[in-house]
């Protein structure tokens, strides 16, 4: 009876989609630290469309769920010499927190339009911030073991977690660059991208379980404002990728895995935008 109600009006198209959408995924959180942020908002978008303006807020708050367990599973299988490089940095991870819950905090006091059309200009800007200037296509590779360290300042903690859990980002699209322009390779940057995604992640998804939406019925089994069913879906597609893959990571040359990087976040502007562009006349 519950597992009925977990999954009541999803479809065998939507199921399909969801399971297939949750393999790349669980690809993402692996090869790019996404944790499923960028992959997930707008399928969830998609999969509750019905929801009508609220499909934006809960794909947002679904994403958070599903990206504190792809970035949980992914985090317990990184070597541990790369998750050194995090040693001391505890005050980073405290500011990615606060800023997580007070960014789904304010995602539950906008429009949806307001997140959606943010997510849509962040990633706009950080595609072309990637390809206009040096350090990620083309690394340094000056004493990345020392620069890494202070990749991203303390005082960029707050303003990130807040950032990501506002548009359900999950913080791997600041990180990642941050972390690549100190000289980090791509495979590295993404690892450590997990661990600070669950910082950010964790908090913002119990706001959402615990929130309460008036136009969330009827289309989803919402658990808070989160669709269970999608994220449950999207996490069977993703945690067994996740767990092969961290076993067996696959050999990507460093310059094409930054560029799948950026054509990744250019195929999500556009599936999210031209929806957009479309119920708003544009």
């Amino acid at each position: 009876m519950f597992v009925r109600r977990i999954f009541a009006g999803i479809g065998p198209v939507t199921v399909l989609v969801l399971v297939l959408i949750g393999v790349l995924t669980g690809l993402s959180t692996v090869l790019f630290g996404f944790g499923g942020g960028f992959v997930t908002v707008p399928v969830i978008i998609w999969a509750d469309a019905t929801l009508g303006p609220a499909a934006g807020t809960v794909a947002v708050a679904t994403s958070a769920l599903v990206m504190v367990v792809n970035a949980a599973v992914a985090t317990a299988a990184t070597p541990h010499p790369i998750l050194a490089r995090l040693r001391s940095r505890g005050m980073l991870l405290s500011l990615l927190a606060t800023g997580g819950l007070l960014g789904a905090l304010a995602a539950l006091a906008v429009p949806a339009e307001v997140s959606s059309w943010g997510f849509v200009i962040y990633v706009a800007v950080t595609i072309i911030d990637m390809l206009a200037r040096p350090g990620f296509l083309r690394p340094t590779t000056s004493e990345p073991q020392t620069r890494a360290r202070r990749a991203i300042p303390t005082t960029l903690g707050a303003p990130i977690g807040a950032v990501a859990s506002f548009l359900g980002v999950g913080g791997s699209v600041m990180t990642v660059p941050l972390l690549r322009r100190a000289g980090l390779p791509m495979g590295q940057a993404a690892a450590l991208a997990n661990p600070l995604t669950l910082a950010i992640s964790i908090p913002a998804a119990i706001v959402f379980l615990l929130a309460r939406h008036t136009n969330v019925h009827g289309a989803v089994f919402a658990v808070g404002i989160v669709d269970l069913g999608a994220a449950t879906l999207l996490l069977a597609g993703a945690i067994p990728v996740i767990v092969v893959l961290r076993r067996r990571p696959p050999r990507i040359p460093d310059r094409v895995h930054a560029w799948t990087y950026v054509g990744l976040l250019a195929v999500v502007l556009s599936a999210v935008a031209l929806p957009l562009l479309t119920t708003t006349g544009v």
